[in-house]
């Protein structure tokens, strides 16, 4: 989500224990040939390991590594020619290769007998808009149907809807604002899952089909997890505190090796109307007196004064079964509570699920989460997601803590250890995961620049997190610049890496820069970057394919772009970086104030899926209902009604290998 951050986050403004030394400038410099002779011996495949739990062919999804065996091809990781930066309202790709928008806003998902048409003037009501594709896709994942050569031919792809601009979804905007209104905005957030099919040489969605389904601010989701029925998460609609209704500012994805989605909350919080003045709970997650979208005037849930723990009730990862249309979503409450930007599965040697994921906000946190049960296989009339439908519930959640030497730790985030006792406000480990943020700052956890999309090389063992940026860095009363954020005002962002030592449970872990992202043209050093190639700022989606290239996007701000130090970038953009070479190469560029998001690779990586994100986004953020396509006509051209977000198709025209 682009958002503005200045107006938008309660930041952290304590400077939490953490490192405040700039790091030594060699190793803010993007590595050759990996982590370095000092680190090899700690990188050991995780293939046997896999092979062992009898999960082969699972870990690569889970880590992302979309292109099954298109990782034996051989020569350059990057064979395509770089596009050039770009202010078009229109997605580029190099010439070898087409993109074709597919299933924008507002289309019918294809859920059998209820398939209503999407209407040019935003006329369509809520109850149409909950069998219809959200808005503001983002996270995304691919699950095939079939095997062979159908696994790549047709599939489901299952898709985030981070949040709305009720600008362009309602006729005549928020003026007036009414209850259907509200409700029409909380179908167009959540979840879709649709199947798509390669037919005659073109992505295309299917439509009924029995996996069509929707996710949004209304449907039932059962509570997983320590905080299952925690005092905390009890209200008078639902005493038992076990069932939650709805997801919202689902933002970026992760896809498990048994067969589920995992879907991040991140800025629910700008949701709920707040008290006049906020206890500390609420002043620490950022609850403020009207909330930024105004559902609390008609939907009593998001008034924190007549139902304050409502509140606790989002922040969660939540995990879904595309597979089984009858199943019941689950908050994973084990996670910990944050701004979720995602989660990201791992699998140790052992066979357990090890999940990461970020907090996309200034000065939070980076997360990780080791279970205490061995991944399941599918047997005995049991699919492999139905095995471990509870693995996800036990285990121990950690947060980060990076060292100036290049060294750090995961700190256990577990009830009774070290200052996490009754006494300084943790009753129990329930409480410890709802309140996530005052448990990290309690430990000395590292305040990051914004932690989003993570990325994690199964064989090496290196995982990657892109650090968007965090322009409050070193101002006064904030955070000053340490080594894992080097950087003070940090409009640019960079991506970190890290192994684990041992395994991806290990407690310590080593870790570099890959990049600190910048335009070398500007003339303040910390804006300048150190890219290996085509410039760029503000890395958000990342994506490791099987062929080891990990792919970048960008989210520079609709308020930044084409201003300031950003002004040379133009649209925001996906790049292609090969890791052990540092190359950067700049693959797409997207219409006028989108942002690009969202990745996954068919399982013989000739169909690379992306999103485009609010095509058209004005500076405020909400569009002028009486101008909807002032800015962006995408993806129709000229004559549509208003820009559409939509996921983006994009294959070799010879039908290649992408990236190639």
């Amino acid at each position: 989500m682009a958002k503005d951050v200045d107006t938008m986050e309660d930041r952290q403004r304590s400077a939490s224990p953490g490192v405040h030394t700039v790091s030594d400038p060699d190793r803010r410099l993007c590595l050759q040939g990996g982590l370095g002779a000092g680190l090899a011996a700690l990188l050991a495949p995780m293939a046997a390991a896999v092979a062992a739990s009898g999960l082969a062919g699972c870990a690569g999804a889970g880590a992302g590594a979309g292109a099954g065996g298109a990782g034996a091809a051989a020569g350059p990781r990057l064979g395509f020619r770089p596009v050039p930066v770009s202010s078009a309202d229109a997605v580029v790709v190099p010439d070898a290769y087409v993109a074709e928008a597919i299933a924008p806003w507002g289309d019918p998902v294809g859920v059998p007998g209820a398939m209503p048409a999407f209407r040019r003037d935003a006329s369509n009501s809520a109850a149409d808009q909950a069998l219809q594709l959200g808005m503001h896709h983002d996270g995304l994942h691919f699950y095939p149907l079939g095997d062979g050569a159908d696994a790549s031919r047709r599939g489901l792809l299952v898709i985030n809807h981070e949040y709305t601009d009720d600008g362009l979804l309602h006729p005549g905007g928020m003026q007036p604002w009414t209850a259907d209104k509200v409700r029409k905005a909380q179908a167009a957030q959540g979840v879709a899952v649709v199947e798509v099919v390669l037919q005659d040489g073109r992505w295309q969605l299917v439509r009924p089909s029995r996996h069509a389904r929707r996710f949004t601010a209304h449907t039932p989701f059962a509570v997983g997890g320590p905080a299952a029925g925690h005092a905390l998460l009890r209200t008078a609609a639902d005493p038992t505190g076990r069932t939650v209704l709805g997801t919202i500012a689902n933002c970026a994805s992760g896809q498990t090796p048994w067969g589920t989605y995992l879907s991040g909350e991140e800025n629910w919080a700008f949701y709920f109307d707040g008290p006049e003045k906020n206890d500390a709970h609420q002043q620490r997650w950022g609850l403020r007196r009207t909330g930024w979208y105004r559902w609390g005037e008609h939907d009593e849930r998001f008034d924190a004064k007549r139902h304050p723990n409502e509140f606790n009730r989002f922040g969660w990862v939540v995990e879904i079964d595309p597979m089984d249309p009858t199943s019941l979503p689950v908050k994973r409450t084990a996670l910990g509570r944050a701004a979720h930007e995602g989660a990201w599965v791992a699998v140790t040697r052992d066979g357990r699920a090890v999940v990461y994921s970020g907090e996309d906000a200034r000065f939070e946190y980076l997360y990780k989460f080791v279970s205490r049960d061995r991944i399941a296989p599918a047997g005995a009339g049991l699919s492999a997601a139905q095995a471990n439908r509870d693995l996800l519930d036990h285990g121990t959640l950690y947060v980060a803590r990076f060292d100036a030497d290049g060294t750090g730790r995961w700190l256990p985030l577990v009830h009774g250890q070290g200052p996490l006792t009754a006494a300084n406000g943790f009753a129990d480990q329930g409480e410890v995961l709802v309140k996530a943020r005052q448990a990290s700052d309690a430990l000395g956890a590292t305040p990051m620049d914004r932690p989003e999309w993570l990325a994690i090389d199964p064989a090496s063992r290196e995982v990657f997190c892109s650090l968007t940026n965090n322009s409050a860095r070193g101002k006064p009363g904030q955070p000053g610049v340490d080594a894992a954020n080097p950087r003070a005002d940090n409009v640019m962002g960079q991506i970190i890496r890290w192994v684990d030592d041992g395994d991806f449970d290990g407690t310590t872990v080593r870790w570099n820069h890959l990049l600190l992202a910048g335009d070398p043209a500007n003339a303040r050093p910390d804006a300048q970057g150190n890219v290996h190639g085509d410039a760029f700022a503000c890395p958000d989606g990342l994506y490791l394919d099987g062929r080891g290239v990990l792919w970048i996007q960008t989210d520079i701000s609709t308020s930044a772009l084409g201003k300031g130090e950003v002004a040379g970038l133009g649209n925001n953009q996906m790049l292609a970086c090969d890791p052990t070479t540092g190359e950067v190469r700049r693959f797409l560029t997207g219409p006028v104030g989108c942002e690009i998001t969202g990745a996954t690779v068919t399982p013989d990586g000739r169909t690379l899926f992306i999103n485009i994100q609010h095509p058209g986004e004005s500076p405020s953020e909400r569009s002028d209902p009486a101008a909807p396509t002032r800015w962006s006509n995408w993806p129709e051209g000229p004559g549509a009604a208003r820009p559409r977000s939509a996921t983006v198709a994009i294959r070799r025209r010879d039908g290649g290998l992408v990236g190639t």
